[in-house]
C-alpha cells in the first residue's frame, strides 16, 4: 500500500468539478490511500468525499514564509507520497514541486503536456476536458471524469426547509464575489416578482452564506438558514438537491446545481463560456450575454417559464 496525494486549494466550483477526477483516481488507487492537500474552508466537505481518504491543511502563506514552507516540506515528506496528481495546476503548485515536494512522480498540465501542444492552446480546452488530458496521458481511465457527481456531499435539510415553507422551491442564486461582481446579474427581484405572480405554488428561496446574510434582505425571497447561520457547504448541497429548480449567476452553488443533476439556469456575462467552465448539462442550461445589464427579467422568465409550469 502506498500514498497519493492529490493538489487542489479551491475554490467551491472547482472542488465540486473534480468530483468525477477523484473517483476516477481513487480507482486506480484502490490498493493506495489517497489523500488531498486544500485549504481550512474545504476540509470538512472533503473529509467526507468517499474518494478521499485523508486530508491535509495547506494554509498557503506567502512563499517568501520559509518557515511555513519548510514545516510544509517536513510533513509532506512523513508521508513518503509515490505520486502527486496536481489538480490546481497553478503557480503555487509549480512552485512547490520545484522547491517544496521531493516526489518524482508528478502530474500536472506541464508535467503531462504534449510536445507538440503549447499550455495557451491546451488551456483554451474546457476545465474537465484538460482533467481527462491529464488523467490519460497518467495512464488512468477517466470515466468518471466528465460526468462529476456531487452527490456524496449533500446532507438531509428536511427538518430546516420544512421551518420554512411546504411548497416546492425554486432556490435563487443571487450572490457572487465583491471582487467578481461582473458576474453578477442585477434583476433578480424583477424575475422573483414574475415568479411570484404566476407561479404561487412555488417558493422562491435563497441560502446566503455568513457574509452574505445581510445583503440577502435586498431579495423578495425567502433566507434559509439553519438557526439564523449560514448554511454550511453541506447543507447547501442538500437544499440544491432538494430543490424543484435553480436559477444563478456563474458560482460555486450554480455548479452544485450542475453536478447534482438539478434542472436550472445560469447567466453568463462576458467573464468567461459554459463551456469553458463546464457548467452545462443535459438539465441545468445557460444563457449567455456579453452585458448581463442588458439581460432582461422578462427574457429570462420566459426561458424558464415552460420548466416552471411542469412543477407540481
Amino acid at each position: 500500500m502506498s500514498n497519493i496525494l492529490i493538489i487542489k486549494h479551491g475554490s467551491l466550483g472547482d472542488i465540486v468539478q473534480i468530483s468525477g477526477v477523484l473517483k476516477d483516481i481513487k480507482k486506480a488507487h484502490a490498493s493506495d490511500l489517497v489523500y488531498i492537500l486544500t485549504t481550512t474552508p474545504y476540509v470538512e466537505l472533503l473529509s467526507k468525499c468517499p474518494h478521499i481518504d485523508g486530508v491535509i491543511i495547506d494554509k498557503r502563506l506567502p512563499r517568501w514564509n520559509l518557515f511555513y514552507l519548510l514545516r510544509l516540506k517536513k510533513m509532506i515528506k512523513k508521508f513518503d507520497f509515490l505520486k502527486v496528481y496536481d489538480l490546481q495546476n497553478s503557480a503555487r503548485t509549480s512552485f512547490y514541486r520545484k522547491f517544496v515536494f521531493n516526489i518524482s512522480s508528478w502530474s500536472s498540465t506541464e508535467t503531462t503536456l504534449k510536445k507538440n501542444i503549447k499550455k495557451k492552446d491546451f488551456n483554451k480546452n474546457s476545465v474537465l476536458e484538460r482533467f481527462k488530458l491529464q488523467l490519460l496521458s497518467s495512464g488512468l481511465s477517466v470515466e468518471n471524469t466528465l460526468k462529476p457527481d456531487f452527490s456524496w456531499a449533500c446532507t438531509n435539510v428536511d427538518k430546516i426547509i420544512n421551518k420554512y415553507t411546504g411548497k416546492k422551491i425554486i432556490l435563487i442564486l443571487p450572490f457572487c464575489s465583491p471582487k467578481l461582481s461582473h458576474k453578477k446579474w442585477p434583476y433578480y427581484n424583477e424575475l422573483l416578482k414574475i415568479i411570484k405572480n404566476k407561479h404561487n405554488n412555488l417558493e422562491t428561496v435563497i441560502a446566503p452564506s455568513p457574509e452574505e446574510i445581510q445583503e440577502s434582505k435586498e431579495f423578495d425571497a425567502v433566507t434559509i438558514t439553519n438557526d439564523n447561520k449560514a448554511l454550511n457547504i453541506m447543507e447547501l448541497a442538500g437544499l440544491v438537491k432538494k430543490s424543484s429548480y435553480v436559477i444563478g449567476n456563474d458560482t460555486g452553488p450554480a455548479h452544485m446545481a450542475a453536478h447534482l443533476g438539478k434542472k436550472g439556469i445560469v447567466l453568463f456575462g462576458y467573464h468567461t463560456s459554459p463551456e469553458k467552465v463546464s457548467i452545462e448539462t443535459e438539465n441545468f442550461k445557460a444563457i449567455s450575454i456579453d452585458n448581463l445589464n442588458k439581460l432582461s427579467a422578462e427574457k429570462v422568465y420566459l426561458e424558464i417559464k415552460d420548466k416552471l409550469e411542469l412543477i407540481n
